[in-house]
């Protein structure tokens, strides 16, 4: 079975992309949705996380303490990058046991972060989803009620859109002036008839 990742800056339009697949039969792990997931079920991680960051990251309830885990690593990159070297092995260990379980052609992971992340590694295929910031930047203040400010500085933390590119084996140019649907469905037929891993990422 291939595995294919999907990735795209923050308002690119990668879940639409990975809705449109899952509406054809397609699989998709959606990681950060995974993660918060497993900060709660994996307790090996639970217990890596408070040792590193303390008890007061979790509730009394076993809930994670997401504003305040982000207050201690937002702007420190040592602690983000330790919190990062904790989630990430664990998303990759349920990606992994998900894939085996799955009855399709092929599977896709949506990370924004697959290429910081390594998991790009795991992937036959890449997909990159791109947008330009403009348009991005609309799409995240309307759908998180947040400042232009505040979503350009995420978008500084994240890969740019030409590495993406140079790095993935398909772009979905989701701008507005490219129809999306018969992107999609393009590279779709192309991976239903693939049975070879693309770039050499290795």
């Amino acid at each position: 079975m291939l595995k294919v990742g999907i990735t795209g800056g923050i308002g690119s339009g990668k879940t639409t992309v990975c809705k449109i697949l899952e509406l054809w039969g397609i699989p998709v792990f959606y990681s950060d949705a995974r993660a918060k997931g497993l900060m709660q079920t994996d307790l090996k991680l639970v217990e890596d996380i408070k040792a590193s960051f303390g008890e007061s990251v979790y509730f009394e309830n076993g809930q994670p303490d997401r504003k305040r885990l982000a207050s201690i690593v937002f702007d420190d990159e040592q602690k983000l990058k330790k919190l990062n070297s904790l989630i990430h092995p664990a998303v990759f260990r349920d990606f992994d046991q998900w894939a085996h379980q799955q009855k399709a052609p092929y599977v896709v992971k949506e990370a924004a972060i697959l290429f910081e992340s390594g998991s790009y590694k795991d992937c036959d295929f890449v997909i990159a989803v791109i947008a330009p910031p403009n348009i991005r930047i609309k799409r995240v203040t309307e759908r998180d009620k947040v400042t232009e400010m505040e979503v350009r500085k995420r978008m500084a933390n994240q890969l740019s859109d030409e590495e993406k590119k140079k790095r993935s084996d398909f772009i979905v140019f989701n701008d507005e002036s490219h129809l999306l649907i018969p992107q999609v469905l393009s590279i779709h037929q192309h991976l239903l008839n693939s049975g070879k891993a693309g770039n050499d990422r290795k």
